[in-house]
């Protein structure tokens, strides 16, 4: 059900940007104007970033191979929270062309034999590449067990350390974004590096963060993403949203599209690399190609954005390789290329790159953790929080007052059964949502409304001892729990994530579902006030209709579920709870806040 309510969404807010790229094409100015919007859309969906502090470099060893060499570098990108690197430069004195690579979701990060194949390629060519660990990956693990050992995979961690992020108002790509744009700054105060010509290109989540950089940071004179772009039309259809760093808040609301990537930075040098069978949609690609060149060519500048299909699965091949190098050597060198990978001998090892000395930058002494950054960067939210209001709680979630609230649809079940069974229902708080509910009407007593958040078999027995002692009961499913509950996604979360990038509060919604369904209740019995009885992972949307009208829920009984948001900040298992995130919100409230409401 939800997930195609918010695809609707998306389409909508898709179809209404295209509109406005075909109204921005009409002028220069009109197309300038689009371009800002979209760089304040980008920037508003990131976050407040953190300050510029000492990058701290230190150069932890040096390997010469045939060509060049790779040096091991460790750098700050936020006071002692550091940055695994190898930089391959090649012989010669410079200054050289230079260019980031942040890498995809590789186990061992840098490492990853294609990523080094790209890097000496590159090397071998005249540029110098710096090549990091993302975090999560490679030397940056923030999941080490009780024997210092990884605790999960690279795409998994992410998913872990990207609930805290939503809550702070940023986005676990907000600070691998950060990476990267400390990593140019080390590279633009080396003077072995031509500061005006520098480059970007990364494959898979490489690509997504070399998106991102070359939108938000214009050192960055010619890019190349990989194996990432397409449209979120085509993506939401399937795979759907990958990890948590590429579902950035609010983007798809704002009208923000993956081309967007490219058009914001229109007429720099920009090369889509991309794979024939990838997962990422490919027609997509094409689409966003399109778009691009038709932006491109209305600048005067049609040959500075170009595209290559390999004919590959997902992954940094040969060819995308090949046409990487040739593409900076056109932009950034000035010169003509025809280069091939002929060297096919073998890459370096893990342990051979490895910057740090035990191969794990959180065994550095003093070192702190992504988890210390975001207890850190809480506490300064809480100590500038404003006083909280009903007003501001729904600023902050979206939750409607009651009489911005529809009535619901009602559709009743004949209830062949006895008479004291329940009848069945389905209300419908809006279009395209159906909540099965199950009511006892019989009573006198104060109406009951249950939320389990288990799905309503759950729920039954509780349900008919309340009614035996003369409180009529409804026991509603809101969306995504019980049968409405979404599944067989790729990656998971994703119909959070979507309703995310749409700018929609999950736990908002929810919490309306409950509001309706109260209301629905009370006028049944033409009562003055409605109990609400919730557990588990729908407390904190329970907790938040109750606060915000008290005049139609009397009393919120709850089992479990209300721990505080900040405990989520230190969890090492929060991705469970990610329906309960809401952007932003540790900057004026915490949950155990709404009761002094």
């Amino acid at each position: 059900m939800m997930r195609a309510y918010l695809r609707q969404q998306v389409h909508a807010a898709m179809e209404k940007r295209r509109s406005e790229l075909e109204a921005a094409l009409k002028s220069d100015k009109a197309l300038a104007a689009y371009q800002q919007q979209r760089r304040e859309a980008l920037q508003q969906s990131l976050g407040i970033l953190p300050e510029r502090t000492a990058l701290n470099p230190q150069t932890m060893g040096t390997i010469q191979q045939p060509g060049f060499t790779v040096e091991k570098i460790l750098y700050e990108s936020q006071p002692g929270f550091h940055v695994t690197a190898n930089l391959y430069r090649p012989e010669g004195t410079g200054p050289f062309p230079a260019i980031l690579h942040p890498v995809g979701h590789s186990e061992n990060g840098k490492a990853y034999e294609s990523y080094q194949r790209a890097n000496r390629l590159l090397a071998r060519h005249g540029f110098i590449v710096l090549c990091f660990d993302p975090i999560g990956q490679g030397e940056r693990k923030q999941l080490l067990d009780k024997k210092g050992t990884p605790h999960h995979r690279g795409s998994h961690e992410h998913q872990e350390l990207g609930v805290a992020p939503i809550l702070l108002g940023r986005s676990l790509g907000s600070y691998m974004l950060w990476d990267g744009v400390r990593g140019i700054d080390y590279l633009c105060s080396r003077p072995d590096v031509d500061q005006s010509r520098i480059g970007c290109t990364g494959n898979s989540g490489g690509g997504n963060l070399t998106s991102y950089l070359m939108a938000f940071d214009d050192r960055i004179v010619a890019a190349a993403p990989g194996c990432f772009m397409t449209t979120h039309r085509f993506k939401n259809e399937s795979p759907g949203p990958g990890d948590a760093e590429q579902n950035l808040y609010g983007q798809i609301g704002a009208g923000f599209d993956h081309p967007d990537y490219i058009l914001t930075r229109a007429p720099q040098p920009t090369l889509i690399l991309s794979a024939t069978r990838d997962f990422v949609p490919i027609d997509g690609t094409w689409d966003a190609y399109r778009q691009a060149k038709r932006v491109y060519t209305r600048l005067g500048y049609p040959e500075r954005v170009d595209l290559i299909e390999a004919n590959d699965k997902h992954g940094f091949s040969q060819r995308l390789r090949e046409g990487a190098v040739r593409f900076f050597a056109r932009w950034l060198q000035k010169r003509h290329l025809e280069a091939f990978e002929v060297d096919d001998s073998p890459v370096l090892t893990d342990q051979e790159l490895q910057v740090t000395l035990q191969g794990q930058v959180l065994k550095l002494q003093h070192e702190r953790s992504l988890f210390d950054l975001f207890t850190d960067y809480e506490k300064q939210l809480a100590e500038n929080r404003p006083p909280l209001t009903r007003e501001l709680v729904r600023q902050v979630t979206g939750i409607r007052t009651l009489q911005d609230l529809p009535e619901p649809g009602i559709k009743r079940f004949e209830n062949k059964k006895s008479t004291n069974s329940p009848q069945r229902l389905i209300l419908t708080p809006e279009p395209g949502i159906q909540l099965p509910a199950l009511y006892w009407s019989q009573g006198n007593e104060t109406p009951i409304l249950i939320a389990p958040s288990a799905g309503m078999n759950s729920s039954v027995k509780t349900a008919e001892q309340l009614n035996s002692q003369g409180h009529p009961v409804l026991i509603v499913e809101v969306r995504d729990t019980g049968e409405t509950k979404t599944r067989n996604w790729r990656f998971p979360g994703a119909d959070y994530y979507i309703s995310h990038m749409l700018g929609r509060c999950w736990l908002g919604m929810q919490a309306e579902d409950l509001l309706v369904s109260a209301r629905w209740l009370q006028s049944q019995h033409k009562a003055n006030q409605v109990e609400l009885h919730s557990e588990g992972e729908l407390v904190p949307a329970a907790l938040h209709a109750a606060a915000l009208e008290p005049k139609l829920i009397s009393q919120l009984q709850w089992d479990e579920g209300l721990n505080p948001w900040h405990e989520l900040l230190t969890s090492r298992e929060a991705f469970p709870h990610l329906h309960l995130a809401v952007q932003n919100v540790l900057s004026y409230y915490d949950l155990p806040d709404l009761k002094k409401l």
